[in-house]
């Protein structure tokens, strides 16, 4: 969720039921460290309980460092990063294209859980591509490195988003470890998160883009999870207080400039179901101050309040295709086991 799990993000998760919110992923390389966007990935300041920073990198001993480093600043839990399918992580060989190396795989593991002094946990996915699902190994290798608790999201590292969740291997993987389990993958409803832990019989869920401009979707699972029925959803009022006290957060956090164009992409995402949600992104993303910003929010949110009591979202088509991934499945079965041969082309495809 890079670019998505900033602070301001992530404390108005927690404040809506979200138990663990971790940050974007930060470079293992410290050479990258001294950034201005590697120094906002890493302040913490204020951030409730508990503070969790992801690490993606190739190199043990720079995870190694990397671990301590965060630890020092802060972090209570570090988690490594073996997931994110993006072209320029994965090009680095970090990310989830390390799942084609178990031996990288183990040593990295081991290094951090030595360096961090606190709990370290994995994400990962259920293998390099469809000829190769390897989820059952490294998960087996992250309990023996000592890893604390184990996402998986439920699709290879060339599936990408693409493609149903492969359920079944996230409950093979809680039945053959003795840690936790963290189920991940396109968990939209309330009615789909109590699915997936049956399915799965995973100890937590994890959700990611669904969050997108509806962070009260962690409340609304929780009370569904506790009760079997239904919290409504938030009044047009709330929301229109909850997206301003995160743009007042995000304001501070980024300055003037940057935050008005950051916010832009959050604003979308709250209103891209909303009657008129187009027409307001039009006015959104033409606005160029702080002042500017908050009066269409206003006006929207106005208009939005003068016709019904409560957020009311259009149907739209389904955002998170289940078409499958097998039509890649070609590409993987003539690739070798080096992921240097094959993740560009994998991710060309």
């Amino acid at each position: 969720m890079a670019g998505v799990t900033d602070r301001p993000f992530r404390q108005l998760c927690k404040r809506l039921g979200a138990g663990y919110a971790v940050s974007e992923m930060v470079a293992a390389n410290p050479k990258l460290w001294g950034t201005d966007k590697s120094r906002r990935r890493l302040d913490h300041a204020g951030e409730v309980a508990p503070i969790v920073v992801q690490i993606a990198g190739g190199d043990p001993a720079h995870i190694a460092d990397a671990a301590r480093y965060n630890v020092d600043r802060g972090a209570q839990i570090i988690d490594i990063n073996m997931g994110c399918p993006a072209k320029k992580v994965c090009n680095a060989l970090a990310g989830s294209a390390l799942l084609a190396d178990e031996a990288l795989v183990a040593a990295i593991l081991a290094a951090a859980v030595r360096a961090a002094g606190v709990p370290v946990t994995l994400k990962i996915r259920t293998g390099p591509n469809p000829a190769r699902r390897n989820a059952l190994a490294v998960a087996r290798i992250a309990e023996d490195s000592g890893i604390a608790a184990l996402a998986v999201h439920g699709r290879t590292r060339a599936c990408a988003f693409v493609g149903p969740v492969e359920y079944e291997t996230i409950s093979a993987v809680k039945r053959h470890v003795a840690i936790p389990v963290i189920a991940n993958g396109d968990i939209r409803t309330p009615e789909e998160a109590r699915s997936v832990l049956a399915r799965t019989g995973a100890d937590a869920i994890m959700i990611g883009r669904a969050a997108q401009g509806r962070p009260w979707i962690f409340r609304e699972i929780a009370h569904y999870l506790a009760t079997g029925t239904h919290r409504a959803g938030p009044t047009v009022l709330e929301a229109y207080g909850l997206i301003i006290e995160h743009l007042a957060d995000h304001y501070e956090f980024y300055g003037e400039d940057a935050g008005v164009r950051i916010a832009r992409k959050h604003l979308s995402w709250y209103t891209g179901r909303l009657a008129g949600g187009a027409q307001f992104r039009g006015a959104v993303n033409a606005a160029g101050t702080v002042g500017e910003q908050l009066a269409a929010v206003t006006r929207f949110f106005d208009t939005l309040a003068a016709t019904n009591e409560r957020l009311v979202y259009v149907e739209a088509p389904n955002d998170l295709p289940g078409q499958p991934c097998a039509a890649r499945e070609h590409l993987y079965r003539r690739q070798s086991d080096n992921p240097s041969s094959w993740v560009g082309e994998a991710l060309a495809a």
